[in-house]
């Protein structure tokens, strides 16, 4: 996947820019051919685990000694856009394994858990998740009903949780329970659970309009038995884990939406080119010029805010509107985007033998997941009003 006209520099340094050629170059030969499969068949591609596990990606922000690449946001970003470029599925189940869990169990996790879940999350081994939503509680998190109660030497966990990613496939997961009912935001923790935990099953695939093939499935825990060393972080404070590590979170899955945007200019460029009409190329007219010439200039603007709010995560700078502001931006232009470049391939873009489509549905849940675009407006609007007091 190699753009056909010059890219911009963003000067984000040699390790950056041979680290996305690496990812590139295998996503160009190992998922961008199965792209249309994945999303045909709605399966996702198991072998890449241990494929990703073995190129480091799986790892980006852990340290060495857990077997982690050691690297930084603005290294996952990267990472998680050029997978974005060849299949979004594909880079949606990715991020959720190496950010919502593996991050999640890095920041978060005692000495013992990490040691113990880290490693085969790292090498591909184990495939992990995070799972937050239910049936009736989405964005107001607080109303979650999967209840933990306090058994002695463990907790047995009922309730189910929904529309969750990886959830048919992972073996290690990033829980979310409430353990004291009465305790609002005060009574939730966060619980490391096991694949092999009794009591813990998953509902049927869900069958989704877009991101097709990134696994998506109800669990369900039925007097689900969870030993107490279970517990991440500390006891009634997994609300205080769930957004320190939302806002990392949106910032390395704004990446997605910028991989969605490349891959439009992708199929585009070369089409202006090929498509004549009136005896020429259709890139020749001025309105096309015109929407390539808004779509070259609004995703660049994207990755530059993407990738300025990746370093200061970095730098231990990032806030939450910029973390909320990133991901509402990118995610809303490339709905757009996915819509212009359907416009551009006229009825070609409307049929199945072209990706456009697929980009499109695929687009759509950025404006949905890690939080909706309206929670993400309410949080910065919220965030300027009470710093500017």
């Amino acid at each position: 996947m190699k753009s056909s006209y010059t890219p911009l520099n963003f000067g984000l340094g040699e390790t950056i820019d041979m680290l996305r050629d690496h990812v590139n170059a295998f996503a160009t030969e190992h998922i961008a051919p199965i792209a249309a499969d994945i999303d045909r068949d709605n399966q996702f591609p198991n072998h890449l685990w241990s494929k990703f596990g073995e190129m480091g990606l799986l790892g980006v922000t852990v340290d060495e000694e857990f077997g982690g690449a050691g690297m930084g946001y603005l290294a996952h970003v990267v990472a998680m856009e050029e997978i974005s470029r060849a299949s979004a599925s594909v880079a949606l189940s990715y991020g959720a394994h190496s950010n919502l869990c593996v991050n999640q169990i890095f920041r978060n996790g005692s000495p013992a858990q990490r040691e113990k879940y880290l490693p085969k999350l790292i090498d591909g081994s184990h495939i992990g998740a995070l799972a937050m939503s239910e049936p009736n509680s989405g964005s107001d998190v607080v109303s979650m009903q999967l209840r933990a109660e306090d058994k002695g030497d463990h907790y047995l966990m009922n309730g189910n949780k929904m529309w969750i990613t990886n959830g048919p496939d992972a073996d290690t997961l990033v829980v979310y329970a409430k353990t004291d009912p009465n305790g609002g935001s005060r009574g939730i923790t966060a619980f490391i659970i096991e694949r092999e935990f009794e009591g813990f099953s998953h509902a049927q695939k869900l069958d989704k309009l877009g991101m097709r093939g990134s696994n998506t499935c109800e669990l369900v825990f039925q007097d689900c038995v969870v030993p107490k060393e279970n517990v991440l972080g500390e006891l009634n404070r997994g609300v205080e884990v769930l957004m320190s590590g939302l806002d990392y979170e949106r910032v390395v899955l704004a990446a997605g939406p910028l991989g969605i945007m490349q891959a439009c200019m992708d199929e585009v460029v070369p089409y202006v080119h090929d498509r004549k009409q009136f005896g020429k190329s259709i890139g020749e007219f001025q309105l096309v010029q015109g929407k390539l010439a808004d779509m070259y200039s609004r995703m660049n603007a994207a990755k530059a805010y993407v990738y300025a709010v990746a370093a200061a995560c970095d730098r231990g700078e990032c806030t939450r509107k910029d973390a909320a502001g990133v991901i509402l931006y990118s995610a809303e232009l490339a709905t757009q985007m996915s819509l212009d470049a359907i416009q551009l391939l006229g009825g070609n873009g409307y049929i199945n033998e072209y990706a456009t489509g697929r980009l499109l549905r695929d687009a759509k849940l950025y404006e949905i997941g890690a939080g909706t675009s309206e929670i993400r407006r309410m949080l910065i609007g919220r965030e300027l009003f009470e710093e500017s007091r």
